[in-house]
């Protein structure tokens, strides 16, 4: 990765730092989500290792045999770096790595509340498609996806939402809120005044 790259991942960073909507969090949020995935980022730990300070990484595992030993890798670069580890859809493994939360898949919502209870020094967050599933749970934050176009599998043949949309099902939707889906540097410009708390990405985050 040269300087430029880097550079990349701090002007990201910047700019979900001041969000003006993070002026009003009761809660200490990360600005910047990175979000791992075993197909666009099969280097996950080379990426959370560039990370500034005060970002999370969310790592999703689906299923992998190396699931554990990658979360404590990953949460061993998160300590160093100041960084928070989230384990995604599975609190389990949350718990035994000792990570500082959870990432909820979107029909997972509605445990948010028991984990928060049981784990009250966790971060959160659940996934959100719609406005129905914005104000679903007690998640610390929403995750809403997706914003722009994407190369997810899941975001084919899905209406991306865009900064207009976006802003207003945030509004609707009343609670802290990420934006996912498409995020780079260059579109993250777009979502200043949609009312987010943060930004998330995977492509805008890859080496």
């Amino acid at each position: 990765m040269g300087a430029a790259d880097i550079s990349a991942f701090w002007t990201l960073e910047r700019t979900a730092r001041l969000l003006p909507a993070r002026r009003g969090l009761r809660k200490a949020l990360p600005a910047l989500l990175f979000f791992t995935d075993p197909v666009r980022t099969p280097d996950p730990e080379a990426i959370a290792a560039r990370l500034p300070a005060g970002s999370a990484i969310v790592y999703r595992h689906f299923g992998a045999p190396d699931g554990e030993a990658r979360a404590r890798r990953l949460l061993a670069i998160a300590r160093q770096r100041k960084l928070k580890l989230l384990i995604g859809a599975d609190a389990a493994l949350a718990v035994k790595v000792g990570a500082h939360g959870v990432h909820l898949p979107e029909r997972q919502a509605h445990r948010a509340g028991p984990l928060k209870r049981a784990h009250p020094g966790w971060i959160v967050t659940s996934a959100a498609h719609d406005l129905t599933a914005a104000r679903r749970g007690a998640a610390d934050a929403v995750v809403i996806s997706v914003v722009f176009p994407s190369k997810s599998p899941s975001a084919a043949g899905v209406r991306a939402l865009g900064p207009v949309r976006l802003a207003a099902l945030v509004r609707a939707a009343g609670r802290p809120a990420y934006a996912l889906g498409g995020v780079d540097n260059k579109k993250a410009r777009r979502l200043i005044d949609a009312g987010l708390i943060g930004l998330a990405a995977v492509d805008g985050l890859r080496t």
